[in-house]
């Protein structure tokens, strides 16, 4: 096998699969349809699960500034070639969980999804997948701050995501709401207990589903 064999196989995109960013801060970037990245390596080695895989080894959220919360996964892709599977090609992905938003904290429950789809395509890209769209005019996922090439992971489509209105504000195993209270003269509003829960519980859980979790 030639060293570019596999590269050279998967690098062109179809314009079918592309898509031009408009507006904000990835104008002119390129966002390519993730369907696509799983078509092209199916093509290219078989089913997924026969010809190529991906194992999931870890994900979590890890807190940013001013309550923002970013998800992570990380994933091993291997591929058959010439009878055999390959070493893990390693990929992490990212994406916002909970992030801010028009002054407003907006949370996104398509996260892991996200981050899982980024990280398929980081792990592609070592092998050369969509590579002609990233080597496009030298441009690379990382020119300038936070920029993308790929998909605009932390801006979930608007009906995946859940603006942090009281209503919403709810333990996620029970669904009681999330009320005011004041303890010891302070005053804890819906949204700050919401934000302590995900923060001291790894996610949005009353007291009293909390510690039925704990035994």
């Amino acid at each position: 096998m030639e060293n570019l064999e596999i590269y050279n196989s998967l690098r062109e995109v179809p314009s079918e699969a592309k898509k031009k960013i408009e507006g904000g801060k990835l104008k002119g970037k390129t966002d390519i349809n993730p369907m696509w990245r799983i078509k092209a390596l199916t093509e290219r080695f078989g089913p997924c699960g026969i010809g190529w895989k991906y194992i999931i080894k870890d994900k979590k959220l890890e807190h940013g500034a001013k309550g923002e919360i970013a998800a992570f996964v990380d994933i091993d892709l291997f591929y058959i070639q010439d009878g055999m599977w390959s070493e893990p090609v390693p990929g992490t992905g990212g994406a916002m969980f909970v992030a801010t938003e028009k002054q407003q904290l907006v949370t996104n429950d398509e996260c892991f999804k996200m981050a899982l789809t980024d990280a398929i395509s980081v792990a592609g890209k070592a092998l050369g997948l969509a590579a002609d769209v990233y080597y496009e005019k030298d441009s690379t996922k990382y020119d300038g701050y936070g920029a993308l090439v790929e998909e605009p992971a932390p801006a979930a489509p608007k009906s995946t995501k859940k603006k942090a209105h009281k209503e919403d504000l709810k333990c996620q195993s029970c669904g009681k709401p999330f009320v005011e209270m004041t303890i010891g003269g302070k005053t804890y509003t819906p949204e700050m207990q919401f934000m302590q829960a995900i923060e001291e519980r790894g996610g949005a859980f009353c007291k009293e589903c909390y510690k039925k979790m704990k035994g």
